[in-house]
């Protein structure tokens, strides 16, 4: 345990710091309109594909019924083009009674009665990113009253015709506003991701001290591309990253495409597999009603999430990063235990990954191995010498449950080197 302590201090530590609404704890889970909808309100031509109230009812009965609630998929989430173009006369935003006659509140408890919750959209700008009515510095008390009113759970606040200044003093307004109505709302907040980012001009130690979670970078689009360039930057920049995630505050690289149109069956175990590496919220953006079952059998991998929602909640980081194409990624877990993750940014056939754990910096043990997507188990010594086929663009993942504590040298930057995987010194004695 003693090689886990430079780890775990500074992670409680930054806990003692987190927004103090007592909300996820670990990464929020549930679905989400805006990719695979977007602002899709003709609802005269296509009315089950369209922004309404019945689409949001869909989910609901969905999520609730196919096994997605048990698993922690609670969330239910409204994005943007939600309203009417007009607040109302007492200067409330409302909802588009043409596609949610029944209102915001009603919906609300569609989902708690459904034992879900429900979120919602807005902006700091005059007006959101698709048009409609912003939540602008001198709207955040009457915005805030009123979704804890219609008791929404949590609350995205975007950025668009927002200015720095106005970002600088509106998020922690509005984090002061929620907290004082007296519900309990998760607050998600775009911040970093209109000021680029990265320190220094993000300071990620005021973002947990007033959001749960926080967009970094750009919207994830339908496409392998989008996943990958997503990956990149988040692994790309971990150094700066991985120290603001922790329980009840979350870096958040967007949503899950998997059960789209864009990705393979391995890329979209690989997005599934490296968001929970990165601690990330799980929130998908998909159509329950049609998915496939190999992408619900992803979606619902019962080991993965159990990692992505891992109490201690740290983040995890690239520890290698192989001329042969393959990249390796690690996850310190509870109970001494850690995620592994191989994978292969090749485009031509499957790689024989050569490596051990001792490799790897595990120190000297017995450990026990699960592949979390064929269910296989083995026992694997640090020192022994193993094979794990990648196919293209896939991964491969790992529990790993050991009594010794990986060292934590992989919490230093990320090694780059061509070795572990030459195959020059003979056959190996494990193939995985």
């Amino acid at each position: 345990m003693h090689a886990a302590l430079p780890v775990l201090v500074p992670a409680l530590f930054a806990a003692t710091l987190a927004l103090d609404n007592g909300l996820m704890r670990t990464p929020p889970m549930g679905w989400l309109a805006w990719e695979r909808y977007r602002c899709d309100i003709d609802c005269d031509n296509d009315p089950k594909n369209c922004i309404s109230e019945n689409l949001f009812r869909d989910m609901a009965d969905r999520l609730s019924e196919d096994g997605w609630r048990e698993l922690g998929y609670v969330y239910v989430n409204i994005d943007d083009c939600w309203s009417s173009k007009q607040r109302d006369k007492q200067g409330r935003l409302q909802a588009d009674p043409k596609r949610f006659p029944r209102g915001i509140k009603d919906l609300a408890r569609y989902m708690h009665d459904r034992g879900l919750k429900l979120g919602i959209y807005g902006d700091m700008g005059t007006y959101t990113c698709g048009g409609y009515p912003g939540t602008p510095l001198d709207k955040i008390q009457i915005d805030a009253q009123t979704f804890a009113e219609w008791e929404v759970d949590m609350f995205k606040y975007d950025g668009c015709y927002s200015n720095a200044t106005e970002q600088e003093q509106g998020y922690p307004l509005m984090s002061k506003a929620l907290n004082a109505t007296g519900r309990p709302i998760g607050y998600s907040c775009s911040w970093p991701a209109y000021q680029g980012g990265l320190p220094p001009k993000v300071n990620y130690t005021q973002l947990g001290e007033i959001c749960n979670l926080w967009r970094n970078y750009d919207d994830i689009q339908d496409s392998w591309n989008s996943v990958l360039n997503i990956i990149d930057w988040f692994f790309g920049n971990q150094d700066a990253l991985a120290s603001a995630a922790g329980p009840g505050r979350w870096n958040d690289p967007d949503m899950l495409v998997i059960g789209d149109f864009g990705l393979s069956m391995e890329q979209s175990r690989t997005q599934m597999a490296l968001w929970a590496i990165m601690a990330a919220p799980l929130f998908m953006s998909n159509d329950l009603r049609t998915i496939s079952s190999g992408a619900r059998n992803i979606l619902q991998n019962k080991m993965i999430i159990s990692i992505n929602q891992d109490p201690m909640g740290i983040q995890g980081r690239r520890i290698l990063k192989e001329k042969s194409g393959i990249d390796v990624y690690w996850r310190p877990l509870s109970k001494n235990a850690s995620a592994l993750v191989f994978f292969s940014r090749r485009d031509d056939m499957p790689y024989r990954y050569r490596t051990s754990l001792s490799k790897l910096n595990y120190t000297t043990g017995s450990y026990k191995i699960f592949d979390v997507f064929t269910n296989k188990a083995a026992a694997l010594k640090d020192s022994t010498e193993f094979v794990v086929p990648v196919n293209p663009s896939g991964v491969v993942m790992w529990y790993v449950s050991a009594p010794a504590a990986p060292s934590r040298r992989h919490y230093k930057r990320a090694r780059f080197q061509g070795s572990a995987d030459d195959g020059e010194n003979g056959d190996p004695l494990v193939v995985l």
